[in-house]
């Protein structure tokens, strides 16, 4: 194992996130860029800081050389760690969209994933697949102001805890093919089509609207599409705008609706495959923590109790319920069971989880994960060590088993005002006064995917390995070797015209390619007038 000191900043940077996020970090491999990728990233960049100087939040052009983006080419992440590190921050390389837990988990640790594949020069104005144009060029110059980087943060830590729903991870396959599709050279029309259709159909099937679905929507109406500043003439700050030139020459126009920013972007939809009908102006920076705020105070992370249960069962999902002294249950709420009495502000008496389900203190695992069930008990009443037990609470409800040992009870029965309950004749068993907090996914991710990651894994399909083999073979290698000698003639400042006029027959229908040599031809007749 290298040491630290011997290790690249990005390495060090790897080497500091929990085990269970590292799998889904990828070499960056900046020697698979084409010279036609840089370019892509120097039209880009060009054309966005020229347009953007007056348009931008004043932290963003001075924030491109904080965190070592420069503009001739795309950058390496080491360089960016670099500067990063001074922030607080740092960079690693993922592919495509990753699930969105692990994309929030990673921004609560202010860690920024950058996605390694760019764009290509078909999509320059715009690309709903994430690349390192958007990751980095639009997310990471803003973090050099300390007060929005704080809230990149904190924006993180509520995305994490939101519970999601089964079908918001329908969704999320949804867009990842899409993404796929769209900067797929071979995709048909039928391609795209289906892909288009496929995602409508996942949004559709959404019974409700869940925390996951709210919390994103804040995120894309202000880290990704947010305005700052006076209504009528606001500032961009929003990475997505900062990104994409159609969206950055166009949301300042007339064209876009602009509407103060408030907990309705919440409750607002977006498309990721258009522009922006409208967008939300914040007042100033410490306006985006009031809203946040507000948020927060809207979850079941913050509210626990009988919403918080409500919340966990719709979603179907893994969840974790914080109990009144602390200890922590991950897994699927199945059912609740509300009494005629409550019990310390709460209606249910009972609430059944179906397993795996790993308990923990302080978000660290404590033992096993359980295969079987369990059932949360609500009331003040002490569970025996051992042996034979009758317990009745509050809330009318009647538990008796025996407990064979750290919760585990076989024969276990309930009843609750007089009428027999349908539960598991071995489970383990807990009772809480109250239920502080039901927060999304398993309170240990570590531990959780220690046991069961390899059965959950994330992979990159065929599909996207495909197209990103296509995207690189659709450039010809002759084409490739003018775009090389191009940048070269570019960097040694001396422009020969012959040559560039020669390279402009070949050039054919590549666009790019001949704006890159007129752009010289400029320089040259510059210097010879």
């Amino acid at each position: 194992m290298n040491s630290t000191n011997s290790m690249t900043p990005t390495e060090r940077a790897i080497q500091a996130l929990p085990k269970h996020l590292r799998r889904f970090v990828v070499p960056q491999d900046c020697g698979a860029y084409t010279p036609r990728d840089h370019a892509v990233w120097r039209h880009i960049l060009g054309r966005l800081t020229g347009h953007l100087k007056d348009k931008a939040v004043e932290s963003y052009l001075r924030g491109l050389e904080a965190t070592g983006i420069g503009l001739e080419r795309i950058p390496s992440l080491d360089e960016m760690n670099l500067r990063l590190s001074r922030l607080g921050w740092s960079a690693v390389s993922v592919r495509g969209f990753i699930p969105p837990a692990v994309f929030t988990e990673l921004q609560s640790l202010g860690v920024l994933a950058i996605a390694a594949d760019i764009r290509t020069y078909e999509h320059v104005d715009y690309t709903p697949a994430p690349d390192i144009i958007h990751e980095s060029a639009g997310h990471a110059p803003i973090l050099s102001d300390s007060r929005y980087a704080e809230y990149l943060k904190r924006s993180g830590v509520a995305g994490f805890k939101a519970i999601a729903s089964i079908e918001d991870q329908a969704v999320f396959e949804a867009i990842r093919a899409l993404s796929v599709v769209k900067e797929d050279p071979a995709a048909t029309p039928e391609d795209v089509r289906f892909a288009v259709e496929r995602l409508e159909a996942a949004g559709a099937s959404r019974r409700y609207v869940s925390e996951n679905t709210r919390a994103s929507r804040l995120y894309w109406w202000t880290a990704e599409y947010g305005l700052v500043g006076d209504l009528e003439h606001p500032k961009i700050y929003g990475a997505g705008l900062l990104s994409s030139i159609g969206e950055a020459e166009r949301c300042l126009s007339q064209a876009v609706k602009k509407l103060p920013l408030s907990l309705v972007c919440t409750e607002t939809e977006y498309e990721i495959t258009t522009m922006q009908p409208q967008l939300f102006v914040a007042r100033d920076f410490d306006h985006l923590f009031e809203v946040l705020e507000a948020f927060e105070a809207t979850m079941a992370w913050k509210r626990g109790g009988d919403s918080g249960l409500h919340e966990a069962v719709q979603a179907r999902t893994v969840n974790h319920l914080v109990l009144s002294d602390g200890l922590e249950l991950s897994g699927k709420v199945v059912e609740v069971v509300d009494g005629p009495e409550s019990s310390k502000g709460l209606r249910a008496s009972l609430a059944r989880l179906e397993g795996p389900v790993l308990l923990s203190r302080e978000g660290r695992g404590i033992r096993k994960p359980w295969s079987g069930e369990a059932l949360l008990a609500f009331g003040e009443a002490e569970l025996p060590s051992h042996g034979t037990f009758e317990l009745k609470l509050l809330s009318e409800l009647v538990i008796s088993g025996f407990m064979v040992s750290d919760h585990e009870v076989i024969n276990l029965r309930a009843e609750l005002d007089g009428h027999s309950l349908q539960v598991p004749s071995w489970a383990l068993l807990f009772i809480s006064e109250g239920l502080p907090s039901v927060a999304g996914g398993p309170a240990d991710p570590g531990e959780w995917d220690r046991w069961f990651g390899e059965q959950n894994a994330f992979a990159e399909g065929d599909e996207e390995a495909e197209a990103r083999a296509r995207k690189a073979a659709a450039l010809s290698p002759r084409l490739a070797e003018i775009y090389e000698a191009v940048r070269a003639m570019r960097e040694s400042g001396k422009p020969d015209g012959a040559r560039l006029q020669a390279w402009l027959g070949e050039s054919g229908k590549d666009w790019l390619l001949q704006e890159e040599i007129q752009e010289l031809l400029g320089q040259e007749s510059r210097v010879q007038g």
